[in-house]
């Protein structure tokens, strides 16, 4: 597995691809936090709230663009072969290429806690920040990606074309996230709350408000379980 994640993650840091998906997000989550309509600047007070809604909407096109090839790539060379020839078991494969495109999403996210220091640095007095809800707003954004680059591992895997599997992440990305919470808003009550608690905006949007409920992080990971079962039911099929 460990074979498995280095290769990855070496893949990844060494081609242009890992780079323009970085560079968009951070340019993208920059203008649209410092510059845009809604930046930090107007607020009058430290806030890192534009930042954090804005993330996960940038992060359903990013993520799938980052997870495209994992399993995709491999179909189509032939490649995927050779890796069933070898001492592996499936999990291990699959487990080693998610934490790898896991740990670029890591990677892409740290440049950002320069945005907390900034508005630390700016604020009057000095370090007047919500730090409980900043943490717990970056645990949500760490426990998103790792579910939308689980959703991304998937469709990966149900293709070897890499445009229709980033097209398959990018929806069930945005269904999970944003499509349940529309769907919600067609009910009213204990409906309206049922359905909208089966998104992940309802969990992410809590666990940002600074409560890291249990509940919240067992939701989470029961989807990035799920969607790397499914990744193994489709992996092992193609043995047969």
């Amino acid at each position: 597995m460990l074979n498995i994640f280095r290769k990855e993650l070496s893949s990844f840091l060494n081609s242009l691809v890992a780079y323009i998906v970085i560079g968009v997000f951070l340019v993208l989550a920059g203008l649209f936090t410092w510059v845009f309509e809604g930046n930090v600047l107007d607020y009058g007070f430290a806030d890192m709230t534009s930042f954090f809604q804005l993330a996960p909407y940038i992060f359903i096109f990013l993520i799938p663009a980052i997870t495209m090839r994992l399993f995709s790539e491999e179909f189509k060379s032939g490649t995927i072969e050779l890796l069933f020839t070898k001492p592996l078991t499936d999990w291990q494969i699959i487990i080693g290429k998610f934490l790898a495109s896991f740990v670029l999403i890591v990677i892409a996210l740290l440049p950002t806690l320069l945005y907390y220091y900034s508005l630390s640095v700016l604020g009057n007095p000095k370090a007047n920040i919500d730090t409980s809800s900043v943490i717990g707003s970056y645990i949500g954004l760490f426990y998103l990606g790792a579910v939308f680059a689980s959703i991304g591992l998937f469709t990966s895997s149900l293709t070897d074309n890499q445009v229709v599997a980033f097209i398959l992440g990018s929806v069930g990305c945005f269904i999970l996230y944003d499509g349940v919470h529309q769907l919600a808003q067609l009910f009213n009550g204990v409906t309206q709350y049922s359905i909208d608690y089966l998104g992940l905006s309802f969990h992410y949007e809590s666990i940002s408000r600074g409560l890291v409920d249990s509940r919240t992080l067992v939701y989470f990971t029961s989807i990035i379980v799920l969607m790397l079962y499914f990744t193994k039911i489709q992996v092992s099929g193609k043995k047969s």
